[in-house]
């Protein structure tokens, strides 16, 4: 494991009272490389995370671009600014027209990181167009906000010209990464759905979209449970998830262990929250399908319903409660003993 940290941390790290301190020590204290994985939700590497050292908070998730953007360190400590303070600034239609970025006030904002090589981000652009026209149809006062990932300015005009939206102009790398930077992207598409005053509704906007394209439920804040659907399965990935997989086939089987998980989903987001940190598990109901049929033969899970589970993707492991009834004491007493570490995990 010290071996492990290194390659993550590097060799050594100053402790708050400017100690220096082996990793190798950090790791015979008891630290968990898959603690600090699932804690800042790092889905890829190299990644840099800076944090406050008196409260454990993160400044910014996106240290590699800080480093590039700032080497100098002037505008250290690098904490969060306010969306209307990063976007400030002249924004672009694809007419070329130009308008301040003072237009978006007042309004529900989708800040959209894609771009033209991505695949993935080509298929949503389609979907969230006729999202968008659907929104602002209704009334709505919404905008999209377009960050190019783009790898020359010409594929940038290309790709934009398929967009009736707003875009941070090209040339303007520096707003850009610094929204880039604000956020913590780390992969594209992605959509982060603000509200008025600019606070993140959610990060999960390409799921969202995918998952409502009749736009019933915009602005879209979180549920507290979500069905683990084919568009929403990639969130797997993100850190430790509680999966109830049910019999679908039973009418209202799927609504009803909702209602059962979504009290104590509800409690874990609250303390959280309150805490100005992530909660530390994400929350689905799993049906019969030939998507959740694959994720229990790749995680190597019985063909039991119900059956309730822990999946951590990253570390590769899991947490099985193979019991006839599910009920809301087994499932809080599993959660209380998955976040105490007192489970013993399966490899995956």
């Amino acid at each position: 494991m010290a071996g492990a940290l290194t390659d993550v941390l590097g060799e050594v790290l100053v402790a708050a009272d400017g100690e220096e301190v082996a990793v190798s020590a950090l790791a015979a204290r008891g630290v968990s490389l898959l603690k600090l994985w699932n804690k800042y939700r790092v889905s890829n590497i190299p990644s840099l995370i800076f944090i406050d050292a008196s409260t454990g908070k993160v400044v910014c998730r996106n240290g590699l671009l800080v480093i590039r953007d700032d080497p100098e360190g002037l505008e250290f400590p690098w904490g969060p600014k306010p969306f209307s303070e990063v976007v400030a600034g002249p924004l672009l239609r694809n007419n070329g027209q130009t308008l301040d970025s003072s237009a978006l006030e007042g309004s529900h904002v989708g800040v959209y990181f894609s771009a033209h090589w991505c695949p993935p981000c080509r298929s949503l652009t389609r979907v969230l167009v006729e999202s968008y026209r659907k929104i602002k149809e209704a009334g709505q006062k919404f905008e999209i906000l377009f960050v190019s990932a783009d790898r020359s300015e010409d594929s940038f005009k290309q790709y934009f010209s398929e967009m009736p939206w707003v875009a941070v102009p090209y040339a303007d790398e520096a707003r850009r990464s610094r929204l880039n930077r604000l956020y913590g992207i780390q992969g594209i598409p992605t959509l982060i759905v603000l509200d008025s005053k600019g606070e993140v509704i959610t990060r999960q906007g390409r799921v969202e979209v995918l998952n409502d394209v009749e736009c019933r439920e915009f602005p879209w804040h979180p549920k507290p449970v979500l069905e683990l659907t084919d568009s929403n399965a990639v969130q797997l990935n993100e850190g430790p998830c509680l999966v109830l997989f049910v019999d679908s086939e039973d009418d209202g089987e799927s609504e009803a262990a909702k209602q059962l998980i979504q009290p104590i989903a509800e409690k874990i987001i609250a303390k959280y929250k309150a805490k100005e940190e992530e909660a530390p598990l994400l929350f689905f109901v799993a049906g019969e399908d030939d998507m959740t049929d694959s994720l229990r033969d790749y995680t190597n899970l019985p063909e039991a319903a119900p059956l309730l589970t822990i999946l951590d993707m990253s570390a590769r492991a899991k947490y099985v409660m193979d019991v006839e009834e599910i009920t809301p004491e087994i499932v809080e007493a599993f959660v209380s003993d998955f976040l105490a570490d007192k489970l013993k995990p399966e490899p995956i």
